[in-house]
C-alpha cells in the first residue's frame, strides 16, 4: 500500500478544490497526498477563442501525459473535460459523489438583488431539488426578450436557444471570480454555468434558479470528479475504496453516448444519467446549432449495465439522424464544451 501519492491536476479554482476534496477521501487510509499543478492548453491559452484553439483534451492531455510518464500517481479531472476514449494506458479508477449535476443561471447581482424572493431562495440551496418551476420561469422572464447571455458551450446555447428564441450568445473564459465579475459589470445579461461549480466553491447563492434538464440536457459527465490511474497499478485498488457506485454507472453511460456518437468536445452532446436503487435512467439530446433540430433518446435498465445502456442511446440518437448534426457541428467549428465550472 503506498504511503504517498502525487496528485495532479490544474491550477484554477475548481481544479484545486477536486484535488483537495480527493486527499481528504484518501487520507483516513494514512495516505499523504501531494499535489501537482500541471497548466495545460487550455491554461495557457486563456485569451484565445476556444473555437480557434481546438478542444480536443484541451485540458487535459498534459495532466495525461505526466501520468504516462509515471511523474504523478494519480490524475483528477472534471470528468465532463475527459474524452469518450482514454489514452492505451490509462483508466478511470475511481469517482467522487456527484454534485449538482444541471446548468445554472446567474444574474448580475444588482439585478438578482431587485428580484423575486422565491428563485434566489431556493436556488441558493443544494436541497433545492426537485426544481421549482417557478423560480426558472421568473429567472426567465427577468432576462428580457433579446439578453446576451455568457457561455462557451454550444451545447447549453443551442439548447437554450429553443426555450429562450431571442437570446444571444457571447463567450466567456477564465476562472469563476473572473466570469462573474464581467457579469456584475454589466458585460452580460446573465452567465449560464454549471451549478457544481458554484456550489463546490461557495457560490451557491449566486445561482439565480437551475435549469431542468428536460429544457438543458447537462453535458456528459458534468458534476463529476474523475481519478483517472494507470490500469493495473497499486493505486487502482486504493481509489476504488473512494469510488461512489452511483456516479461510477451514471459516468460509465454518459460517455458511453458519446462514444457511441463519435462526439468530441466541440459537439452539441447532452446526456444525463439518474440513479435510483439499482436502476438506472438515461436522457440524451444531440442539438443542431441553430437551436432548430434536436435528436432525443431515453433509456433505462440496472446500474451494472450502465455501458450498455448508453450505446443503445447513442445507436438510436444515430438511426435517427444525429450524425448529421454532429458532422455539420463539427465544419462549423464552434465554441468548446468542457469548461467548468
Amino acid at each position: 500500500m503506498p504511503r504517498e501519492l502525487r496528485l495532479g491536476t490544474r491550477g484554477s479554482q475548481l481544479a484545486l478544490w477536486q484535488a483537495n476534496a480527493v486527499a481528504a477521501r484518501l487520507q483516513p487510509s494514512g495516505i499523504v497526498c501531494r499535489i501537482v499543478v500541471i497548466k495545460t492548453s487550455g491554461d495557457r491559452l486563456q485569451e484565445a477563442p476556444l473555437s480557434e484553439v481546438g478542444g480536443k483534451r484541451l485540458f487535459v492531455k498534459e495532466i495525461e501525459d505526466a501520468l504516462l510518464r509515471d511523474e504523478i500517481d494519480l490524475a483528477v479531472h472534471s470528468s465532463k473535460d475527459m474524452p469518450a476514449v482514454l489514452p492505451e494506458g490509462l483508466t478511470i479508477g475511481a469517482v467522487l459523489p456527484r454534485e449538482d449535476p444541471l446548468d445554472a443561471i446567474v444574474l448580475p447581482e444588482t439585478l438578482a438583488k431587485k428580484g423575486s424572493g422565491v428563485f434566489l431562495a431556493s436556488a441558493s440551496q443544494k436541497d433545492s431539488r426537485p426544481l421549482f418551476q417557478e423560480a426558472f420561469d421568473a429567472v426567465l422572464a427577468s432576462l428580457g426578450p433579446t439578453p446576451l447571455l455568457g457561455t462557451s458551450s454550444v451545447r447549453r446555447a443551442a439548447q437554450l436557444m429553443r426555450i429562450v428564441p431571442g437570446a444571444r450568445f457571447a463567450p466567456i473564459r477564465g476562472n469563476l471570480d473572473t466570469r462573474l465579475r464581467k457579469l456584475d459589470r454589466g458585460e452580460y445579461g446573465a452567465l449560464i454555468l454549471a451549478a457544481a461549480g458554484l456550489r463546490r466553491l461557495g457560490m451557491a447563492s449566486r445561482i439565480s434558479a437551475t435549469i431542468p434538464a428536460t429544457s438543458c440536457v447537462p453535458a456528459p459527465g458534468q458534476g463529476i470528479v474523475a481519478i483517472e490511474i494507470r490500469e493495473g497499478e497499486t493505486a487502482g485498488s486504493v481509489v476504488r475504496a473512494i469510488s461512489d457506485s452511483a456516479a461510477h454507472a451514471a459516468l460509465n453511460a454518459e460517455r458511453a453516448v458519446v462514444e457511441a456518437l463519435g462526439g468530441g468536445c466541440q459537439t452539441p452532446i447532452g446526456a444525463f444519467a439518474s440513479t435510483r436503487g439499482d436502476e438506472l435512467d438515461l436522457m440524451a439530446v444531440v442539438v443542431s446549432l441553430d437551436g432548430q433540430r434536436a435528436i432525443r433518446s431515453a433509456d433505462r435498465g440496472r446500474m451494472g449495465d450502465a455501458a450498455a445502456i448508453g450505446a443503445r442511446v447513442g445507436a438510436r440518437l444515430l438511426a435517427d439522424g444525429a450524425g448529421a448534426i454532429l458532422a455539420e457541428a463539427d465544419r462549423s467549428q464552434g465554441a468548446v464544451e468542457g469548461i467548468q465550472p
